[in-house]
């Protein structure tokens, strides 16, 4: 008896979110149809694609190989530090998404359309807006100049998952302030260090 105890509680806990999420999904549902329909317009829609997909992690690497190239030996450290830090975020990314089970919006509403694959099924938190603001926050710290160019390219990384239809607006912030929680912490927990 005492082994199905904790099986219990998880199941109470995992059903309190998602009977929290689909109240939240019946209002933000009102914001996601409209923007979602605003990639009926192929430009639109292909642009907002090709940006979620470099912002899955191929833009923020690849800028990762190429800031040594440009800055020199001073970047190697702040590379290597930025790529450990992304290390985290997927790693806490994975295991929200694990604990808290949100649908996306296609899943559970017929008026919004998935308009590229998503990369697993649950919503809650965005991984692309995580990393997004984690690499903004760490390239404002290191490289000013850099965090300034990439700046529009992860706000459009953070509007594309709604516009897409894989995302609510909630599972956007959350990423970005977990993000930056994460980006923050990293960066504290160096100067505390003495590195």
């Amino acid at each position: 008896m005492s082994g199905l105890k904790p099986q219990k509680q998880y199941g109470l806990r995992s059903l309190s979110f998602v009977n929290g999420f689909q109240r939240l999904d019946a209002l933000e549902i009102k914001l996601c149809v409209p923007c979602n329909d605003m990639a009926r317009i192929p430009v639109v829609r292909y642009y907002f694609a090709a940006v979620s997909r470099l912002g899955n992690g191929i833009a923020w690497y690849a800028m990762l190989a190429v800031l040594p190239l440009v800055f020199g030996l001073s970047a190697v450290v702040p590379t290597l530090h930025m790529g450990l830090t992304s290390l985290v975020v997927v790693a806490l990314h994975r295991l929200l998404k694990q604990k808290l089970v949100r649908e996306r919006p296609f899943s559970s509403h017929a008026a919004v359309r998935p308009l590229t694959v998503p990369l697993d099924r649950y919503s809650f938190p965005s991984g692309h807006s995580m990393h997004a603001c984690a690499f903004i926050v760490m390239l404002g710290h290191y490289f000013p100049a850099v965090m300034w160019i990439m700046l529009p390219f992860a706000v459009s990384v953070a509007l594309s998952r709604v516009i897409l239809g894989l995302h609510y607006p909630s599972d956007v912030f959350a990423g970005a302030v977990v993000g930056w929680v994460l980006a923050r912490s990293s960066l504290a927990l160096l100067i505390f260090v003495g590195v």
